[in-house]
């Protein structure tokens, strides 16, 4: 077993796609299936189960992949550790996170990538609303951060959009707009068909933008929604959701939040409807260990996007 062994299963496994993991490392889809045949072989245990529409792993798989993870993140950071000190980047990056920006795949792998290459820096993170990261930035509390939709632009910040992603229904599992299909992937769901669901959405002064963009897609749709809580936070609504206190509307990446009770279903009748990850640093940086992070920030999301 060789190291690039490792990075096409968690490749794969990242991505749920063999032909999209392909794509990220560069490789044809039919060179990749046999590696992952060859390593599931070579260990003697299925690590992926395979679906009409992508794999998914096994519970072997999943303890696999925690410890491949763990394994070539030991790899890169014994490089990187040697690099750091030839370099003289010890330091500290503060850097800000939306709750739903956090789980989107492109900030956990800059995360990751970043502390692996620069073993000498500290990551003092934060966790808030758009508004208020903007404002730390404002008040150099920050030095960069990742966001859904911009509150405000403000002249001295740099506002980079970095991906976009579709929005999914979050709604109780038992609700009866649940629906699954034949391959038991949950069916879409019309946006009109929530004009008499009671939604939960992010408060708006802590999410203007996405609050914005979710009530303009109702109104095009022909209602208006019927809000019963607004929130501080996206953790919150899905926590209400699965309450049954309502429904709510939240960026594809918040599936990865596995909550009891609760499913997450595509839009069928809103393509607008999406939610952006964007960057945001001040106007002029120029400190390495924060451009260093921008650059890949920026490498990573290009990555992720269709060839």
């Amino acid at each position: 077993m060789e190291l690039r062994h490792l990075r096409y299963f968690v490749a794969v496994a990242e991505e749920r796609h063999i032909t999209r993991a392909a794509a990220r490392l560069g490789l044809k889809q039919p060179p990749l299936s046999q590696q992952i045949h060859a390593l599931e072989k070579e260990l003697g245990i299925k690590l992926f189960i395979r679906l009409p529409r992508g794999v998914e792993l096994t519970p072997s798989g999943q303890g696999f992949l925690e410890d491949a993870r763990a394994l070539l993140s030991g790899v890169e950071r014994a490089a990187s550790r040697a690099r750091a000190a030839a370099r003289g980047q010890p330091g500290r990056i503060s850097i800000g996170l939306t709750t739903s920006a956090s789980l989107h795949p492109v900030v956990t792998r800059a995360l990751r990538a970043y502390a692996a290459r620069h073993a000498a820096v500290s990551l003092d993170l934060h966790t808030n609303s758009a508004a208020g990261l903007t404002e730390a930035l404002l008040r150099e509390e920050l030095q960069v951060a990742i966001i859904r939709a911009s509150v405000a632009r403000p002249a001295d910040l740099v506002f980079e959009k970095l991906a976009q992603e579709n929005m999914l229904i979050a709604l109780p599992a038992e609700h009866p707009l649940v629906k699954r299909r034949a391959s038991g992937a949950h069916a879409p769901i019309s946006l009109r068909a929530l004009a008499c669901e009671r939604l939960i959405l992010v408060r708006r002064p802590a999410a203007p933008g996405m609050y914005g963009n979710v009530i303009a897609a109702c109104h095009r749709a022909g209602f208006t929604p019927l809000v019963v809580a607004e929130v501080e936070q996206m953790l919150t609504a899905i926590n209400l959701v699965a309450a049954g206190v309502g429904v709510s509307l939240v960026p594809a990446s918040i599936r990865e939040i596995r909550q009891l009770g609760i499913v997450y279903c595509p839009v069928l009748d809103a393509p607008s409807l999406v939610a952006p990850l964007t960057l945001v640093h001040r106007r002029g940086e120029a400190q390495p260990i924060v451009t260093d992070f921008i650059a890949l920030s920026r490498k990573l999301a290009k990555d992720r996007r269709p060839h």
